[in-house]
């Protein structure tokens, strides 16, 4: 089994920076794809960004493009999330997510799942 161990939520505010890391642990071979996620109170479950290690592609949500960057190392089997010029709307729950194939942005393709990191941002 992989385990996923999320750390660096917060309090922050508006305009404010965070970084959100993400280690897996446990039977880590073969994971290809990690990624963020995250939910609002009240609100869907909702793609924020990804990191494919086999060709080291990314993808953002369009609200996050620009302010937020993926990173990671694939040999430390962890996955970084630097937030930059957070906004009130980026406060959620955020979550790290695991995935042996190569899709993305669906969620349904996440094989395991941290048990997420709180954020929040003040106006």
């Amino acid at each position: 089994q992989v385990q996923l161990v999320e750390s660096g939520g917060g309090l922050v505010q508006t305009g404010g920076s965070l970084r959100l890391s993400c280690k897996a642990s446990g039977r880590t071979f073969g994971i290809n794809v990690m990624g963020w996620f995250r939910q609002a109170p009240g609100k869907e479950r909702e793609f924020v960004a990804a990191i494919r290690w086999s060709d080291d592609q990314t993808r953002y949500a369009d609200s996050v493009k620009g302010r937020f960057t993926i990173s990671g190392d694939n040999s430390k089997n962890t996955v970084y999330l630097q937030m930059n010029s957070l906004k009130p709307e980026d406060t959620a729950v955020y979550y790290c997510a695991a995935n042996f194939g190569a899709s993305m942005r669906t969620m349904s393709a996440y094989d395991v799942w941290g048990q997420g990191t709180q954020v929040t941002v003040s106006s």
